[in-house]
């Protein structure tokens, strides 16, 4: 196919691929950042081989889980996929295609293991990368984004993922915090919680800045084209849903401590992108502005709840993509104007004469896709204990850092070592 359109729609595709991939550098330095120095190589290196795993699962089964022909619960075809002569509406080759599917599983993936920080088993990461990629993730994709699934034919609105991949990435997140159970010296006897920081601010604003770029390939992307310059219109909603989140969270955590706390705005910011995904292609930059505002807000109050829970969130993704995506894929039910949900699918929002029918259908998919997530991911984990002896490692492991108990080295070896000596001599 050599019309100059499908070629371009080829490439605007897989730049949308490499963007959304290299969002997986983002996580490493936020997570990494958020955490504590003796956790650094094991957080980097576990994402790069994690990723590995779920490239190699998706390409078996979980592509054809997802679009393979099947029923409206799970498709069933299309396994070990290696189609480069078929192309789509757009002109898209299927292996292209594939790939930019395969990122956004990986990115799934990567958030569920936000729960495991500085606590989980590299057995147990390996096993649930494999187990997580092949059924959960697939299953809540095909409910969606196949044509056949059923939460597609009632008219669900999610353009690029805020239920299918943060929303279940966020369960699977909160399966694992309950099941490891909170870091040594989180909380107290007496229930108050202790704040444990991360090691580099530097390093988490880095990281939210490349998801921030990555999400371009996120969002931006997932209109599958250039011909009609709508992604343009996507990414400017993207970004200001990201501009206002950010700000929002700075003024509420300033207004309630009288500290302009960075971690605060920074995951303001991913909140803002998480609400933003579901409803990018379906709402006026004025209500991407609001979506971003109303997600910077609840952030906040979001992480005081679950420290509140005694529920150990290190990289806050129950608040910044569960919560966050919870209310991004309300959104589309409030704000989705009648031409934008004539192009992209479903109806009208609320606030455009739609009635709750839509508002109806994104609340049905948060339920449905979010009891599935967490309770197909607390299963898998329960199984994961039996098989292990249990999902976390010792507490001598973990009080020397998962480095070292886990790979034989350090992220910083020349720090670490620097600090055993201390130890050593009294110092």
């Amino acid at each position: 196919m050599t019309d100059p359109i499908f070629l371009m729609n080829n490439l605007w595709l897989m730049v949308a691929a490499v963007l959304v991939l290299f969002m997986q550098g983002g996580f490493i330095l936020l997570e990494a950042g958020s955490t504590r120095m003796k956790n650094a190589g094991h957080i980097a290196g576990k994402t790069i081989f994690t990723v590995g795993i779920a490239s190699l699962v998706f390409w078996a089964v979980g592509y054809g889980f997802i679009y393979g022909e099947g029923n409206a619960i799970i498709g069933l075809s299309d396994f070990f996929f290696g189609d480069f002569t078929s192309f789509d509406a757009e002109g898209t080759t299927g292996s292209i295609d594939f790939f930019f599917q395969l990122t956004f599983a990986a990115i799934a993936l990567t958030i569920a293991f936000g729960g495991f920080a500085e606590r989980g088993k590299l057995a147990a990461y390996v096993l649930f990368a494999v187990l997580f990629s092949a059924v959960v993730y697939p299953i809540v994709a095909h409910w969606i984004w196949s044509d056949a699934g059923w939460l597609a034919t009632l008219g669900k609105q999610d353009f690029a993922g805020s239920t299918v991949v943060h929303l279940t990435g966020a369960m699977g997140a909160l399966a694992a915090t309950i099941l490891l159970k909170p870091r040594l010296g989180r909380f107290n006897k007496d229930g108050s919680a202790n704040e444990i920081f991360g090691h580099n601010q530097v390093y988490t604003a880095l990281g939210v800045l490349i998801l921030w770029v990555g999400w371009f390939g996120f969002n931006a992307g997932s209109t599958g084209g250039v011909a009609d310059g709508f992604f343009g219109y996507v990414a400017l909603n993207t970004q200001l849903a990201a501009g206002a989140g950010a700000v929002a969270a700075l003024f509420i955590v300033y207004a309630m401590t009288g500290k302009s706390d960075v971690p605060t705005m920074l995951n303001g910011a991913l909140a803002g992108l998480v609400a933003i995904t579901a409803s990018c292609a379906f709402v006026a930059p004025w209500a991407a502005v609001i979506i971003g505002i109303i997600a910077g807000l609840i952030v906040f109050f979001s992480m005081k709840f679950f420290d509140k829970a005694k529920i150990d969130d290190p990289i806050f993704a129950l608040s910044v993509h569960g919560v966050a995506g919870v209310w991004g894929t309300l959104s589309t039910g409030f704000f989705a104007t009648p031409e934008l949900a004539a192009m992209n699918g479903g109806l009208p929002g609320l606030f455009y004469g739609g009635g709750f029918q839509q508002l109806g259908v994104q609340a049905i998919s948060i339920l449905a896709c979010g009891a599935f997530a967490f309770i197909a991911s607390y299963l898998i984990l329960l199984v994961i204990k039996a098989v292990l002896g249990g999902l976390r490692v010792t507490e001598e492991e973990e009080i020397m850092g998962l480095d070292i108990s886990e790979h034989g080295s350090y992220g910083y070896p020349e720090n670490m070592q620097a600090e055993i000596d201390k130890k050593k001599t009294g110092a």
